[in-house]
């Protein structure tokens, strides 16, 4: 088979690769049908995450058809179309059983980093039964490849950590697929105000379409006296970097009001300065975490009842084996508009 492999920092190539097969009777062998790109795969190629060594296949989201199940596996047979999930969880570890399935004993975030992922026309998803989700039928495939990642953890990681309630005015820090997520899923909260802060003009000019009531362009105007200024002095009830660079969780820490919450969504490759000299008296929570997936169910619910579109990211679609292509178009987001890509096998 084919696969996207990593090579070390800056490295990248689309190989012939055995075709992956049972190891465990756990496992579950899935023929990819539709993949995507996850900005993490660009922290992995500029070497922010070491953990991922040369020779991996990268990639960690997709659907596809069941090709072989192992003997343990009861809830799917060959032929099953599937959703994959970002996150591989055991279901009975400690960690599983109090649904935090990110540090599940044998699991969590291991496709495309500790063991080879998405990006190949076969994937070997370990504990299948419990981190393959069905796709219903007639459902929009390229809309469910956004909920193996980027919709659970802007919900998780941004909206939940951040603790967003109905009439809250809210700043998400970064437009990119992620803050896009956030955005989407932060409504279901009904907050006041949301306010999307990018240097991409045309980003923030989606944003609006996708919900935001106000945008920030960074470069124009200063992100910080914008937004406390709009905010009458007080800052916002919860700000979420989206990111993953030290300027952009600097503007958050800037910008949240007494009582106030800041979630880290975004991956961060170098330290940041945390101003606590100036936090402590503000009786903030500061939440950053990897995504869990423990509300991919009540995603499927709510893309199955239409309330929420998460196929209007997709910007941009190629056969998977122009894949190298479809890093160059992602990795320079900004000049070729892209949000989300999709490969299709």
């Amino acid at each position: 088979m084919k696969a996207l492999v990593y090579n070390g920092p800056g490295q990248k190539d689309w190989v012939e690769k055995e075709k992956p097969g049972i190891q465990k009777p756990t496992d579950v062998i899935v023929k990819i049908t539709k993949t995507t790109i996850c900005g993490t795969d660009l922290h992995i190629l500029k070497g922010d995450v070491p953990a991922v060594t040369p020779g991996r296949t990268l990639g960690h989201e997709g659907v596809g058809i069941v090709e072989e199940v192992g003997n343990a596996v009861v809830n799917f047979k060959p032929g099953d179309p599937v959703l994959i999930s970002c996150v591989t969880s055991c279901g009975k570890c400690a960690n599983c059983k109090r649904q935090l399935y990110a540090h599940c004993s044998d699991g969590g975030w291991i496709l495309g980093h500790l063991i080879d992922g998405t990006q190949a026309e076969y994937v070997r998803i370990p504990h299948g039964d419990n981190s393959l989700y069905p796709i219903p039928e007639g459902a929009d495939e390229e809309a469910l490849v956004m909920l193996s990642d980027i919709m659970p953890t802007g919900l998780e990681i941004g909206v939940q950590y951040g603790r967003v309630k109905p009439g809250d005015t809210i700043a998400i820090v970064g437009a990119g697929p992620v803050g896009m997520s956030v955005l989407l899923t932060a409504q279901f909260y009904s907050p006041g105000r949301i306010i999307m802060v990018d240097m991409d003009l045309a980003r923030l000019e989606l944003a609006k379409q996708f919900g935001a009531t106000d945008t920030v362009q960074v470069g124009s105007e200063d992100a910080v006296e914008k937004i406390m200024a709009m905010t009458d002095g007080n800052g916002v009830d919860v700000a979420i970097e989206a990111v993953g660079v030290p300027a952009t969780f600097d503007i958050c820490q800037k910008i949240v009001s007494a009582g106030g919450n800041v979630a880290n969504v975004g991956v961060h490759g170098t330290p940041v300065e945390l101003h606590i000299e100036e936090l402590w008296i503000k009786n903030i929570n500061i939440s950053m975490g990897l995504v869990s997936t423990n509300t991919t169910p009540m995603l499927l619910k709510t893309l199955g009842a239409g309330k929420v579109d998460p196929g209007r990211l997709v910007t941009h679609r190629f056969a998977l084996d122009k894949i190298i292509d479809a890093y160059e178009v992602f990795g320079n987001a900004a000049r070729e508009k892209a949000m989300k890509v999709i490969l299709n096998a």
